[in-house]
């Protein structure tokens, strides 16, 4: 009867949202699609003027189209659909209960020109533009306060043309922060899935402030020397996954936030219970995961597996600084494989770069119970680069079956340590630092996140929202 009435439920949730994800027994995150390939309303960009010739410039097409789609919002959701064609445009709002649908030979095509791109209020959690003081650039496709949003299709194409944005960039000419190709702000329910992202001016990917995100099947490319074209940068947000994604970028491919120094922390939201699986990638100038280094409102119950990494700067990196105060906490990071890459673990707790001079330095982060489980790397630089914060130790770091082959050449020490403390065991070569002790079964297992019961899922703590009902339906 309990089951039943779970069930019932669930059905009556999902009949809502239209997808899920699934952990129960595995890091393998699933929804229905039913609801992406079933709106009962249905309407073509074409049929609000629209011209896919790449020339045309389409902005007042999509946002008529969309203020038409709204009035089904009440009555199942509606589709909008882009077919072949270059789509020029300019920045648009999406709607709730929306799938925006692009075909297979879609191109979005972002305006190259800066007026067609909104200037925004700054996110209350930054106080400011990331990149400049004051106010930003919208992005490409943006929303605020939405419910049951995909964006999806059959491998079609969203592309920033982000090269003009880079040259204002490196000339500077910007008088506001670059935009992103997708923002969604206080979403709930979001999808993304089987596009490619080209050339994004900023970050690729930002949902901020959400609950219930699914990104998967993404390829997002851009020159290995765009600046800060970041992957998919989880802001804030809470029940978020992403997998199956191919990413090369400038910048980090994906890099987990939670607001920047003063302004973080007084909007306390912090990023939780985020999964990323099955990525592979290369940033000749990052990482391939970074957490950080804007983390002021807290980061925690972090799940990363099955990374892939090659020919790249860093492996995982931990980014923070006194004045961000916050924590990060409660990580596991398992079944990594590098292939050529620099550092292959970093933490930097100097990283600075504050929003303004208001922040206060006395405000420390607390970083505690990471846990790296079975990594492999060939062809390395360093091995960790582990720099805490005097007075204020990162602790409980954890490395279990950790193997990673040095450059004979390299004349570094392949393991570099300062104020960050926790254990080892099988590590190769041996964490030679005072600081970690080498063994960690049986009388520091409760110490490394994730081993105590050897199991990652059970341990998680993920939500028991609808969005993961498995996981709820597996407990009774």
């Amino acid at each position: 009867m309990k089951i039943s009435f779970l069930l019932s439920y669930v059905l009556l949730v999902h009949a809502f949202y239209g997808a899920w994800c699934s952990v129960g027994g595995s890091l393998h995150c699933e929804y229905s699609n039913s609801q992406i390939l079933h709106r009962p309303h249905s309407v073509s960009i074409t049929e609000f003027g629209a011209v896919g010739d790449g020339v045309t410039l389409n902005t007042k097409a999509f946002q008529n189209a969309l203020f038409y789609l709204n009035t089904f919002s009440d009555k199942g959701g509606a589709k909008l659909f882009v077919p072949a064609g270059q789509w020029l445009t300019g920045s648009f709002d999406l709607i709730s209960h929306l799938t925006l649908w692009l075909d297979k030979g879609a191109t979005i095509l972002g305006s190259t020109n800066s007026e067609n791109w909104p200037v925004v209020d700054p996110l209350p959690s930054y106080g400011r533009g990331r990149e400049l003081p004051g106010r930003r650039h919208r992005s490409l496709i943006y929303g605020q306060n939405l419910t049951d949003v995909v964006i999806t299709g059959e491998n079609g194409t969203i592309d920033g043309q982000g090269s003009i944005w880079w040259d204002w960039f490196r000339n500077g000419e910007l008088n506001y922060t670059r935009p992103h190709l997708v923002e969604l702000i206080n979403a709930t329910g979001l999808i993304i899935s089987n596009l490619t992202f080209l050339n994004s001016p900023f970050w690729n990917i930002h949902p901020v402030y959400c609950r219930d995100v699914f990104v998967k099947n993404l390829t997002i490319l851009a020159p290995l020397d765009s600046p800060n074209t970041d992957g998919v940068d989880p802001d804030s947000s809470t029940n978020v996954c992403i997998e199956d994604c191919y990413i090369v970028t400038g910048d980090d491919l994906v890099s987990i936030k939670s607001g920047w120094d003063e302004y973080g922390i007084s909007y306390a939201r912090p990023s939780s219970k985020i999964k990323i699986n099955r990525l592979t990638g290369q940033t000749t100038s990052s990482s391939g995961i970074a957490i950080g280094s804007e983390m002021s409102g807290g980061v925690s119950d972090i799940y990363i597996k099955d990374l892939h990494l090659f020919n790249s700067n860093t492996g995982i990196r931990i980014k923070t600084s006194p004045g961000r105060g916050g924590y990060v906490r409660n990580v596991h990071v398992s079944n990594v494989k590098l292939d050529n890459v620099q550092k292959a673990i970093r933490f930097t707790g100097k990283y600075g770069e504050h929003p303004d001079g208001n922040f206060d330095t006395k405000a420390l982060p607390a970083i505690e119970k990471i846990t790296f489980e079975n990594v492999s790397g060939e062809d390395i630089g360093v091995a960790g680069l582990l720099e805490g914060i005097e007075g204020d130790e990162f602790k409980n770091i954890c490395f279990l079956n950790v193997t990673l082959r040095v450059k004979k050449n390299s004349k570094q020490a392949p393991w570099r340590c300062s104020n960050v403390r926790g254990y080892s065991q099988w590590v190769s070569p041996e964490i030679s630092c005072d600081s970690f002790e080498e063994s960690i079964f049986p009388e520091h297992s409760s110490d490394c996140f994730g081993l105590s019961e050897n199991n990652v899922e059970t341990s998680s703590g993920l939500s028991r929202s609808p969005w993961l009902f498995f996981w709820y339906v597996n407990e009774v």
